[in-house]
């Protein structure tokens, strides 16, 4: 009686504890199945039915988005443009064919975690990831990429590539970035400014040669026929001018460094003798200087090139700006500045053409402010390309009759901005342009390197 006794005991405390752990498994599947959306036909089926049809549910779910997630890499695959994406460790998780041409990724294959250091030496690049990933912001660079090579014999053949990244932050620290081939734009460009530069010698002679013979018709010609030999003069020194400043732009931009002349030179000082040049154009409509900075700056610089940089600035504001106006000029003297970093305040609505760095460096800040009508918002990121005119509402300014003929005369060429571009940057700096947020004019913003760091 006593085994049968324990027999039975056992016997109750086993179908207990299985009864137990049945209802616990019950109450865990209900609590599964309530997370998940389920239709009111399959509330009526059996847990372990419904869980079933929730699983096959879940993998076709799963196969859909492995499907749709085939179907975006294969368009991807067809895309002129090269695509790759990094994890939070930039280990490279996936890119498409376009990507491993343009940046020569062979050991690598689909599936593999590598670190993309390993596989694409670019200080660019990585730069454009982590500021991505830092920032939580879309972000665009353009850098010149230039392939490995361990072949001594074969380095001759390996061409740099101009690139331009475009990047987008992703879910769990991950970073898109789409790869645009910009080399094909860029020898565009160089084999058009040779061909404007070649024109540009062969017109040089024969435009010396009708200036000279304007010039000697000048005296010999009665009115009201001199009027013509005038304007004819006067347009052909306007071409001769533009010829001179394409060959300068063209020497500019070939050898940068190897132009210039380098002492140092008082800022304000040279801005006042410029000033004094122009001011017989800028009495014309009773424009004064309005100068605000230091006593004494000094930089290291060029002085003709300097002086030219002003010279094209001050002659712009002179004539944008209304009669009876002031022309600012603001010189503040920058301890350290980080180049690549953002923009805040003010300077968020200027237009950088810069090439940018991550270096940090002393500037000096050079900003020339007017109240003219300032850029129109289309021209803006074309205001330092050459021969770029601009907006025509930009040029009709109203002007007395006695100033009308020497502000026509003049008239720019398209190419002073360009010029100014490639001189400051033949300095190692930079230069902006923008709307002033106070008076509506034009904003120039010039840094140039302070002499002192």
């Amino acid at each position: 009686m006593t085994l049968l006794a324990f027999f039975l005991l056992g016997l109750a405390l086993g179908i207990g504890f299985f009864l137990w752990q049945q209802r616990r498994f019950q109450r865990q599947l209900r609590q599964m199945l309530g997370s998940l959306q389920t239709d009111a036909s399959s509330s009526s089926l059996p847990l372990v039915s419904r869980l079933r049809r929730e699983i096959a549910l879940a993998n076709q779910h799963r196969e859909e988005l492995e499907e749709e997630l085939q179907i975006k890499q294969r368009l991807l695959q067809v895309v002129p443009l090269g695509y790759l994406q990094v994890d939070e460790e930039n280990r490279l998780l996936w890119c498409n064919e376009q990507a491993r041409q343009l940046l020569q990724i062979d050991r690598w294959e689909p599936g593999q975690l590598r670190l993309l250091l390993e596989l694409v030496r670019s200080y660019e690049l990585d730069q454009l990831i982590e500021q991505t990933r830092h920032r939580q912001q879309p972000d665009i660079r353009e850098w010149v990429f230039h392939p490995p090579c361990l072949d001594g014999e074969a380095m001759a053949g390996v061409r740099s590539l101009t690139l331009r990244g475009s990047s987008w932050p992703l879910p769990q620290g991950q970073v898109g970035v789409f790869l645009e081939n910009r080399q094909p734009l860029v020898e565009l460009s160089q084999s058009r400014n040779q061909w404007f530069s070649d024109l540009a010698h062969e017109l040089r002679t024969p435009l010396t040669s009708i200036r000279l013979v304007a010039e000697a018709l000048q005296g010999r010609i009665e009115p009201p026929a001199q009027r013509w030999v005038e304007q004819l003069l006067q347009e052909t020194n306007r071409l001769i001018n533009l010829v001179q400043d394409w060959l300068e732009l063209s020497n500019l931009e070939k050898n940068p460094s190897k132009s210039l002349t380098y002492q140092p030179v008082e800022l304000r000082s040279l801005i006042q003798s410029v000033w004094q040049t122009l001011e017989p154009l800028a009495q014309l409509r009773q424009l004064c200087l309005a100068y605000c900075g230091p006593d004494t700056v000094w930089v290291k610089a060029d002085v003709a090139r300097l002086t030219q940089v002003f010279l094209n600035l001050f002659d712009n504001s002179i004539k944008h700006s209304p009669p009876r106006e002031s022309i600012r000029v603001e010189v503040t003297r920058l301890e350290v500045e980080n180049i690549d970093s953002d923009a805040t305040g003010e300077q968020d609505s200027l237009a950088s053409l810069a090439t940018p760095t991550s270096r940090e460096r002393c500037f000096i800040q050079i900003d020339i402010i007017d109240s003219g009508t300032g850029f129109s918002e289309s021209d803006l990121p074309h205001v330092f390309e050459r021969l770029y005119q601009g907006d025509a509402s930009r040029h009709r300014q109203q002007v007395t009759t006695e100033g009308s003929e020497a502000l026509k005369a003049s008239s720019g060429s398209g190419l002073g901005l360009s010029i100014v571009q490639q001189i400051v940057q033949a300095h190692s700096g930079s230069v902006k342009a923008g709307n002033h947020p106070e008076t509506g004019g034009a904003w120039l913003q010039i840094k140039l390197p302070d002499s002192k760091c």
